[in-house]
């Protein structure tokens, strides 16, 4: 073996500069993945927010009752801490004379589904029931 010179153990191994500039991009990238962690957690408890509005509207629309007794009003309630409102009245539309022709009494029909966070969604539909003197 020979003695090592001043020239070989410059070369040896890492400087200071060297260690902190690799620490400050490991930095940079452990912070790049935490936003994207932190921005794809936050859009997945939005999707799931979502969807439980969207279930909970689809239970109270399946839950209305059959379109020839479906009366002009309000309805509310609670179903999963989820908060619904109905209201159903006389849909307005073209001219009273030709209303009174049809067979069929159009109804507005707005589900209204608030949940625990605040959101709100509102579904707006019309039904149609024939008129009790046909």
């Amino acid at each position: 073996m020979s003695p090592s010179t001043s020239s070989d153990r410059a070369e040896a191994g890492f400087t200071l500069i060297e260690v902190l500039v690799a620490l400050a991009v490991v930095t940079v990238s452990l912070v790049a993945i935490g936003s994207l962690i932190a921005t794809t957690i936050r859009g997945m408890r939005a999707i799931d927010s979502r969807l439980s509005l969207i279930e909970t509207a689809r239970a109270v629309e399946t839950a209305l009752p059959d379109r020839n007794q479906l009366t002009t009003g309000n309805a509310t309630g609670e179903i999963g801490n989820h908060r619904w409102r109905i209201d159903v009245a006389p849909f307005l539309a073209g001219d009273a004379a030709s209303q009174q022709a049809n067979p069929w009494i159009p109804q507005s029909v707005i589900i209204q589904v608030r949940s625990p966070g605040g959101s709100i969604l509102q579904i707006d539909t019309v039904r149609v029931r024939r008129r009790p003197d046909r």
